[in-house]
């Protein structure tokens, strides 16, 4: 059956993804998490979609090994075809077999296909556990890749050096191979010496530049890219480096027809409410990325996942939905136009705005009250350049009326810096259930959930400033119910 647009199994979720692309089909490997205890090994279980919006449930496609094998837990790894055989490479992990340095191990082991992925044979005499220097619990995430200048196979690992400040002894660690069996340990292909380690490293060329993906386990926990003319660097930082926020992460790549698309799980929070502390695993949510001509890249909605949202529903909202222009303006103060309906529960809504010079903020209100006090807050803030996530009301600490959670100025870990010079930029939101995904220019994503406002209407607001609001639009995903052959059209359309 297909599923809905962000993939999410049934009573489970998604946890890193292993994409690998074959004849037209993605196939998204991915950890499946049950969050039940006691805690179950993890296996890998199986997506594929030919259109990243139509999604088929395999199920389990790589189980985990019992309770005194290493590989009691399957963690992430990576794909490589060589001739007719596919070769796995995963981290085995069991939490009760310690290293020499008293941590868990984790392992890089080996699995084999010939028969286009349908069934492995594992090679357990293949594995191999972190040389001297480095720390035994972390050595995972290896990802493989034929480097043709040098004739070799690499072999990218996220690790941590043995020594050094504790935060920062992260390292991508690097192996070499001329046959995928035999791997010799060389220098790291990474070694900032700055995070607590770069997971789910990744690595592919476009054009003239070579691309290295990392997931930051730090404070931050946040998926970035760095780009450099060689594989032997220098890693250049972008000006702008991630792919997203804190809710996005572990997020790997995969190429078609010349188009470059990030596959991440946008996090859950404990207890299903907008206060919950962000737990590992989630959803998983497909950005495509579009290389600039300084080879910078743009993270945005695919064709495909806006095209989905192909019917048009009024809400209300002045006349801007007939075409003619908002214009808002409040030099000192704030106003907010409100539709006069409430939004779908699950839809794809775009307006351009048109900033004026020295305007502070402005922006979309999502699942607001009639007058716009109580909502989710998409925030432009011009001054700052950044784009912010937030809502209204906060949680009460106490009777004050100054009382309220955090005293911040958004919701922690939801910016994402952008340029916002005065002028026309396009902001595009997909709400879907507890999910929002935010878009600006087709540049700047910013994904998170949304639990306590369950519903809704939409507005358009400005603060010290203004703001005109036009090519307003808010779209909802055709109901297959309606038509037997949408559903069966949708799943047999390719990728353009």
């Amino acid at each position: 059956m297909p599923q809905q647009i962000f993939f999410q199994p049934h009573d489970a979720w998604v946890g890193d993804i292993i994409p690998f692309e074959s004849d037209g089909e993605f196939k998204l490997f991915y950890l499946y998490e049950e969050r039940s205890d006691p805690k179950p090994g993890t296996p890998w279980h199986l997506a594929t979609t030919r259109n990243l919006v139509d999604f088929e449930d395999e199920g389990l496609a790589f189980e985990h090994g019992s309770s005194l094998d290493a590989d009691f837990n399957v963690y992430t790894g990576s794909f490589v075809r060589d001739g007719a055989l596919t070769h796995l490479f995963y981290t085995g992990q069991n939490p009760t077999h310690l290293g020499a340095d008293g941590l868990p191990l984790q392992l890089v082991m080996h699995a084999t296909s010939s028969d286009d992925m349908a069934s492995w044979t594992r090679h357990p005499e293949h594995t191999f556990g972190a040389p001297a220097g480095y720390e035994s619990g972390d050595w995972r995430d290896p990802f493989v890749f034929r480097d043709d200048e040098a004739g070799i196979w690499r072999m990218l690992i996220a690790a941590r050096h043995s020594d050094g400040p504790e935060r920062r002894r992260g390292v991508i660690a690097q192996c070499v191979s001329t046959d995928l069996v035999t791997w010799e340990p060389t220098e790291p292909f990474w070694d900032p010496r700055r995070y607590i380690a770069h997971e789910c490293p990744d690595v592919f060329k476009w054009g003239d530049w070579w691309y290295m993906v990392y997931s930051e386990f730090s404070e931050n926990f946040t998926t970035r890219y760095r780009m450099a003319k060689t594989l032997d660097g220098p890693w250049i930082v972008p000006e702008y480096d991630s792919i997203d926020g804190r809710a996005y992460y572990a997020s790997k790549t995969a190429q078609l027809d010349g188009r470059r698309f990030f596959f991440g799980w946008i996090a859950s929070k404990e207890d299903s409410r907008d206060d919950g502390a962000w737990q590992w695993a989630g959803t998983l949510s497909v950005i495509e990325a579009k290389q600039r001509p300084d080879g910078t890249l743009d993270f945005g909605f695919a064709s495909e996942t806006r095209d989905r949202f192909s019917e048009v529903t009024p809400v209300g909202l002045a006349d801007v939905e007939n075409g003619v222009p908002l214009e808002l303006s409040s030099p000192d103060g704030y106003t907010a136009v409100i539709s006069e309906h409430d939004a779908p529960a699950a839809y794809f809504a775009s307006v351009d705005l048109d900033i004026a010079e020295g305007t502070t903020e402005c922006g979309l209100l999502v699942r607001s009250s009639d007058d716009g006090d109580s909502s989710y807050i998409v925030r432009l803030e011009p001054k700052r350049n950044r784009m912010v996530f937030d809502r209204w009301p906060r949680r009460s600490t106490g009777d004050g009326q100054w009382e309220i959670s955090g005293d911040v100025p958004f919701m922690i870990e939801l910016e994402r810096p952008c340029d916002l010079s005065a002028g026309r930029h396009q902001l595009e939101v997909i709400v879907e259930n507890d999910l929002c995904v935010v878009n600006l220019d087709g540049r700047t994503t910013l994904s998170t959930r949304i639990y306590d406002h369950t519903a809704g209407r939409i507005g358009v607001f400005v603060g010290e400033g203004s703001v005109t609001a036009q090519h307003f639009r808010v779209a909802v995903r055709p109901d297959p119910s309606q038509s037997t052959s949408v559903s069966a059209d949708a799943h047999q359309h390719q990728l353009a």
